[in-house]
């Protein structure tokens, strides 16, 4: 099937409003079936109707788009995903939205010839990223909704693939994919599609002063309405223009689509006239759907008050007649319209032929006998033959060659025509069908193809040693080393102080960047370290955007020479830029890939490892029961510390209080008064907003010591010296020594984490 120009995709939760949206005009539809997709409240897809809708839009010229953009867990990847796809594949699925790198890679061994898509979840802010997804097989990044023109451009032009970006539709506050606060608050996570969006409830925001900033929905975007800058994203190298909203109503996917469809027509066929919106469809686009108004999102503004709701969301939607309007255009599917010829003659089958674009079909019958009665009209025949109803298909013209006096029951005139209908239709998919695909089995040295049926043990027959898992996952230790992540350089004597601490992780910010005075500051810290008996990572910024790329790309080798032993980076774009310097400069640096570049299954693991990960922390989701899996072997686990649940473009305190771009901490507080910090970091401008009380699994010592982790992680935040020492003497008398831990040890509040409840 062709691809258009450009594509308009819109969004689907429905069947009703998939074949709305299509009558609208989009070129492609997005929707979930009833598991995996990240929106599991919507009403969603099931599995006939999936088949109904790749057979709807195919006939049309159209393409669908299927949701899997949540992490899954292992039992979820080896068997019921495999099942779930294939007789969408076999039956022409386009393409895939995908987060879970295990699933992509999945995917892209079981299901060759299928579109695989990386989802916004993925956060991919730049080209050092995205080819890294090019590497695994991935046609089409949708990347971070937090870009500009000039970003989008570069990875167009650097790395050459698809692009899709966000046009309409609600915002996140978090970039998406990088939030963990409906999680840890609720246990409804966003990585598995049930975000409970505490983002849009109201806060007070206070400086660590006490001074009183701002209060109300300081977390809460205004919507996205682009049709101004249409013509700038298409110039930017963006190919597909995404409308969200599957959780919307068909009225609002439906006119969205078909107002966004006239601009974009007038961009792709008359590129030289004056671009110009409509006041009227501004004012529809409104009312159809918006909270607190529309701006244009993050394309032309890094961050800003200007974007957001700051007070109580006044939502609109479209008033009856607007809807009315709306369904009435849209409603009704459209039908395609078809060429028919019925032959009847005494003592021969009756024929009826179709033809619609090219291909033809045919139906035999019975042959018609000579009429003891009322004889077969013209008219009549006619009227039972259009009868085509719900079909995909409407008569054009029937041409009905009948001979006199003749009779055919009515059952039979509506067989042929039913039959007739089926062959032209599957005529018309045939293009579209796959053959099924061989289903490669896993083993420890990899994949390799087996004859379809051979099961693998499940998790429980298996015990702690799930199947699938190469050894090198599996590295056994007499004892897990220590990390201690530190964000200031107040917190360093305490962690080299403690002799237990094998690894030193420093925030990038912590100290200047490399150059001149910078270099020499990492150098005699990394001295420091070495000196201690440990050795030093450093930890890239949460969010590495293309001004923070130019720098890193200009500084590694610096930190190198300064003696950096390794690095730690949570997102894809540092994973990419760290892994092509590190072959360039043949450097036996180490990369660490933090909990942010989620591993929740084999295959996730070994994606990473793949792309230059040498090491990974465990999910910060995962509960006991499922880390014990061999999956995670090997992995590095945080058992102390304040959890990043947010990490934003926008910045709190420039919301609120002004931007002073200087880098330091704030205060949120919500309605039940529990108060999370928020660190803006001006270097790189991002806002990360941490929970408000600590991980803390010490008293968990009997649960940890089985699950074969390589190593344990206690990250400090806010933390003066003297509770970083009281938290590593704590470490050393429980992991150590092997004592019980003190009451006085344990933080007057403190979270478990996911550590004993996990996710849904």
């Amino acid at each position: 099937m062709e691809k258009p120009r450009a594509e308009l995709l819109a969004p689907a939760g429905s069947l009703s409003t998939l074949k709305a949206v299509a009558a609208a005009g989009a070129d492609a539809v997005y929707g979930a079936g009833e598991q995996f997709g990240a929106r599991a409240y919507a009403g969603n897809l099931t599995g006939d109707e999936l088949l109904e809708a790749l057979e709807h839009l195919h006939l049309r010229g159209k393409r669908f788009y299927l949701t899997v953009n949540t992490l899954l867990k292992e039992q979820e990847l080896s068997g019921i995903l495999y099942d779930f796809i294939l007789p969408l594949y076999e039956h022409g699925l386009d393409g895939v939205i995908v987060q879970d790198l295990g699933v992509l890679r999945f995917l892209g061994q079981q299901f060759p010839g299928m579109e695989l898509h990386a989802s916004t979840q993925m956060s991919i802010t730049g080209p050092h990223g995205a080819r890294l997804l090019k590497e695994l097989g991935v046609s089409r990044i949708v990347p971070a909704r937090e870009l500009s023109f000039a970003e989008l451009s570069r990875i167009r032009r650097e790395v050459g693939m698809e692009l899709e970006t966000f046009i309409h539709g609600a915002l996140c506050y978090c970039y998406s994919g990088q939030c963990l606060f409906s999680s840890m608050l609720g246990g409804r996570s966003g990585n598995r599609g049930r975000c409970a969006q505490p983002c849009r409830l109201p806060y007070r925001a206070v400086e660590e002063t006490g001074k009183p900033l701002r209060e109300g929905y300081l977390l809460s975007p205004k919507d996205l309405c682009a049709i101004e800058v249409l013509p700038r994203i298409l110039a930017s190298g963006v190919y597909s223009l995404k409308i969200e909203g599957r959780m919307k109503q068909l009225e609002y996917a439906a006119g969205v689509t078909g107002i966004y469809l006239e601009y974009l027509d007038r961009c792709l066929y008359h590129p030289k006239e004056p671009y110009r919106v409509k006041e009227a469809d501004r004012r529809h686009l409104l009312e159809l759907g918006s909270r607190s108004g529309c701006t244009a999102g993050y394309y032309e503004m890094r961050n800003g008050p200007a974007m957001m709701a700051m007070e109580k969301s006044a939502h609109t939607s479209a008033d009856a007649a607007l809807k009315g309007q709306m369904r009435a255009r849209f409603g009704k599917a459209s039908q395609e319209k078809i060429k028919g010829i019925l032959r009847l003659s005494k003592g021969f089958p009756a024929v009826f032929l179709v033809e619609w674009n090219g291909l033809q079909a045919s139906a035999e019958g019975d042959a018609p006998q000579e009429a003891r009665g009322c004889p077969l009209t013209r008219e009549g025949v006619l009227e039972k033959l259009q009868k085509t109803g719900n079909s995909e298909f409407v008569f054009e013209s029937l041409d009905i060659r009948l001979e006199d006096n003749l009779f055919l029951p009515v059952g039979e005139l509506n067989r042929l025509r039913r039959e007739a209908l089926e062959k032209l239709k599957e005529q018309a998919l045939l293009e579209f069908r796959r053959e099924k695909p061989v289903m490669k089995q896993r083993s420890d040295e990899g994949w390799k193809v087996e004859a379809l049926g051979t099961e693998e043990p499940d998790a429980e027959e298996a015990g702690v040693e799930e199947a699938g898992v190469e050894h090198q996952f599996c590295m056994e230790k007499e004892k897990p080393y220590l990390a201690v992540s530190i964000q200031s350089m107040d917190q360093l004597p305490a962690a080299l102080d403690f002799a237990w601490a094998d690894r030193i992780y420093l925030e990038s910010d912590a100290l200047p960047d490399p150059g001149a005075q910078g270099t020499d500051l990492w150098a005699q810290t990394a001295e420091q370290v070495h000196r201690a008996g440990k050795t030093l990572y450093y930890v890239m910024p949460a969010c590495l955007r293309e001004d923070s790329v130019a720098r890193y790309e200009a500084g590694l080798s610096g930190l190198r020479q300064a003696g950096i032993d390794g690095f730690v980076t949570g997102n894809y774009e540092g994973l990419g830029l760290l892994s092509a310097w590190r072959k360039r400069e043949a450097s036996g640096c180490r990369i660490l890939a933090d909990s942010s570049l989620y591993v929740w299954n084999a295959e996730s693991r070994r994606a990473l490892a793949g792309i230059g990960a040498d090491e990974v922390t465990l999910p910060l989701e995962a509960n006991a029961g499922e880390l014990r899996s061999r999956a995670f072997a090997g992995g590095e686990l945080v058992i102390y510390g304040y959890l990043p649940l947010m990490v934003s473009a926008q910045c709190v305190l420039k919301n609120t209080g002004g931007c002073r771009k200087q880098s330091g901490f704030l205060k949120l507080s919500d309605r039940l008064g529990k108060q999370f910090k928020v660190r803006n970091q001006c270097r790189d401008c991002y806002n990360v907003i941490y929970n408000s009380s600590p991980l803390w699994l010490f008293h968990q010592r009997k649960l940890l010591d089985p699950l074969g982790v390589s190593g344990y992680r206690i990250s400090f935040t806010t933390e003066k010296e003297q509770k970083v020492r009281q938290v590593l003497s704590c470490y050393e008398r429980v992991f150590v020594r092997g004592e019980a831990p003190d009451p006085g040890d344990f933080p007057r509040e403190y979270t478990n984490g996911h550590f004993k409840r996990g996710v849904e």
